[in-house]
């Protein structure tokens, strides 16, 4: 299994790299479109993650692993089509395509992986898995980066998309399960007590969507740092995760998600003020950064999740966790990007203050742990 989702690890966050790479530059560039409606396509981009819910249904009639291997060749076929349509609405179209592979992946990723290692191991597989998809990055960055000279975004985008789409047809051939695991729920489960991992899920989707929908549309429309400028921070962006990523892991089995988290979401507060506030490309370069770094500490909400949760029940919470996650990604890109028309700083204030309510929120984490360890979990 571990073999299993490391080559769809990689192919998943090339996959995403490469279309949110282009993907300001070619919208500016190329389509022509504002704060609005980068907004707008941010938003209908979660809407998939926003339905995996709907995973649980799949799963009555095609197995988890197979879910993966599906979901890795819709997001190669949504990144590859995605030039072909330079308009707004042929964006959304494509974008929804590409998201749907990403974000079913995402689900069965994580179910896959607390069902398949134990609360000790599973912090060091998310936190390697993670340092690797960093490293796939960095060579997609390299690759884009020489190409971009001398390849249309059209050819780029059909090009990565293609060998992503080959790794997915060939990840079908694989059998990865173990038949002595506990056997999966397959029905949309919603418990009292596991309330403060819905609280935070929903909590990171909304900060993470400020992150994701307007600090590299802030690199390119305020301070015009073009592809080749956007490509290179993604590789100093992944080197350092390369090597982070797996001291993330370690972290979290050593001194516990309550104390991770809460590092993150303070130092989140003083990243986000301080993108309304800077004026230098290095300085909002090096903000872009830790933002990346803060965010790899989120594992820390899923393992949460593994020491409170029913080991039955793993699969259906991560896809209501999903969902969970992104109905403040569907509502906040909209928001922020009318928002941005009045002045680009409100949304990145929203981040500040969201980040202080879930700094406030990780502090019950070690009673939620305390009370499941009494109760046998």
């Amino acid at each position: 299994m571990y073999r299993f989702l490391l080559v769809l690890t990689i192919s998943s966050t090339m996959g995403l790299q490469a279309w949110r790479t282009l993907f300001d530059n070619f919208s500016v560039n190329v389509v022509g479109l504002d704060g609005s409606h980068v907004g707008m396509i941010q938003s209908v981009r979660e809407i998939p993650g926003f339905l995996a819910l709907l995973v649980v249904f799949v799963m009555l009639i095609i197995k988890e692993h197979r879910i993966s291997s599906l979901s890795i060749m819709t997001l190669g076929i949504g990144v590859a089509i995605t030039g072909l349509f330079p308009s707004y609405f042929g964006l959304i179209g494509t974008t929804v395509i590409m998201s749907l592979g990403f974000h079913y992946y995402e689900t069965t990723f994580q179910s896959l992986t607390l069902q398949y290692f134990d609360k000790k191991t599973s912090p060091i597989v998310f936190g390697q898995l993670r340092g690797i998809g960093a490293a796939s990055n960095i060579a997609v960055c390299a690759l884009i980066f020489i190409l971009a000279s001398c390849l249309s975004y059209t050819h780029i985008y059909l090009l990565i998309g293609g060998l992503i789409l080959v790794v997915g047809t060939w990840s079908l051939t694989s059998n990865p399960t173990n038949r002595d695991l506990i056997p999966q729920r397959k029905r949309m489960i919603l418990r009292s007590r596991y309330w403060l991992y819905y609280f935070l899920t929903f909590m990171a989707g909304a900060r993470r969507q400020i992150f994701v929908a307007f600090a590299v549309f802030l690199l390119v429309k305020k301070f015009g740092f073009s592809v080749q400028e956007i490509t290179v921070l993604f590789i100093i962006n992944n080197v350092v995760n390369y090597f982070l990523s797996p001291l993330i892991g370690k972290a979290i089995v050593r001194f516990g998600e309550r104390k991770v988290l809460s590092s993150e979401y303070f130092s989140l507060i003083f990243v986000f003020v301080a993108y309304a506030l800077v004026e230098t490309k290095l300085l909002v370069a090096l903000l872009y950064i830790l933002d990346h770094i803060f965010f790899n500490f989120s594992m820390a909400i899923r393992t949460f999740f593994q020491k409170i949760g029913n080991p039955s029940e793993i699969a259906p919470s991560m896809a209501v966790g999903f969902t969970i996650n992104h109905i403040g990604a569907v509502v906040f890109p909209v928001m922020g990007g009318l928002l941005w028309m009045i002045d680009y700083r409100i949304p990145f204030i929203a981040g500040a203050i969201l980040s202080l309510v879930s700094l406030v929120a990780v502090q019950f984490i070690s009673g939620q742990v305390k009370r499941a360890s009494e109760q046998g979990v």
